[in-house]
């Protein structure tokens, strides 16, 4: 029997995260998105900027609060891996769900 050892990191990064989460819950609010994750609200705004900019996840107002959608089709930014899309690690991390056009959604969330 082999023992775990702790570690302090992780394998995806801050953006990764952000993004599986958005993933499982769309309608995810920033605050609570920073806490799953374990990064400030302010660092969870630039992040999700910066992936909406990237083109990586589009916003839609809801009410007062935003509704977000991942585009499964482009490739990873990771040199090792862009032969594959956001949509194949959004499958193998958060599960498959129902694809409408461009973006996923589904019912799962990330946790901390």
């Amino acid at each position: 029997m082999s023992r775990r050892i702790p570690v302090d990191w992780t394998f995806l990064t801050h953006h990764g995260q952000a993004l599986l989460c958005i993933a499982g819950d769309p309608g995810v609010e920033l605050a609570d998105l920073g806490e799953r994750i374990g990064i400030s609200e302010t660092a969870v705004r630039r992040i999700v900027g910066e992936l909406a900019d990237a083109g990586y996840i589009t916003r839609e107002r809801d009410g007062r609060g935003s509704r977000y959608a991942v585009d499964s089709h482009l490739p990873l930014p990771d040199p090792i891996a862009r032969e594959l899309s956001v949509g194949v690690l959004v499958d193998v991390l958060v599960g498959p769900h129902l694809t409408h056009g461009p973006s996923r959604s589904g019912s799962a969330s990330c946790s901390t």
